[in-house]
């Protein structure tokens, strides 16, 4: 009896894929479509376009499977086609505009005080949001940036280090609840 396909390592599948196995690539759809599209809405693609271009990318990933080595993960080989697939598609609209920085710093909590990460980003400049997104969460190099934007080595690594400094900053706790004491005086 066959391996159960959930069984299966993701190279195993990537190769049974290769050689035209369709369920073996559905498998691998499954397993990694959500962090495909999560990346690509950190990004700051509207959740249809995200899903679009996820499409797009296991399409190209489906194609070029053979290509896929193991080296790394899968799910960063399939994120790594998504935001390239995205950048392109940004540049092709021609909409790279730069948004207004705000200064607020205030960290983005939910009820329950959990940080929204997904928030927090949204309040990055959109260079920020692309470089700081392509280099944690597509895991590209600053080169690779720099080389799919179209912009300097040295505004990619800016745009990242003031986006990371920004998120800190926002995502750190209020000092207020920091060491609260019932001190009255």
């Amino acid at each position: 009896m066959a391996q159960a396909l959930i069984d299966r390592h993701d190279v195993e599948l990537a190769a049974l894929a290769a050689a035209g196995g369709r369920r073996e690539f559905g498998e691998l759809v499954r397993r990694h479509g959500s962090a495909v599209r999560a990346l690509l809405r950190r990004m700051g693609a509207q959740p249809s376009l995200a899903d679009d271009i996820a499409q797009d990318a296991f399409i190209q990933a489906f194609e070029r499977c053979g290509e896929f080595r193991g080296e790394g993960t899968f799910s960063a080989w399939v994120r790594r086609i998504a935001a390239r697939l995205y950048i392109k598609r940004r540049a092709r609209e021609a909409r790279y505009v730069a948004e207004v920085e705000t200064d607020e710093v205030a960290p983005v909590t939910d009820q329950a005080g959990l940080v929204d990460l997904d928030e927090a980003l949204k309040a990055l400049s959109e260079p920020e949001r692309l470089c700081v997104s392509l280099c944690h969460g597509a895991g590209l190099s600053h080169p690779e940036i720099a080389a799919a934007l179209n912009l300097p080595l040295g505004t990619v690594k800016s745009h990242v280090k003031r986006g990371l400094d920004r998120l800190r900053a926002r995502l750190q706790p209020e000092p207020a609840t920091l060491g609260r004491s019932s001190h009255v005086s």
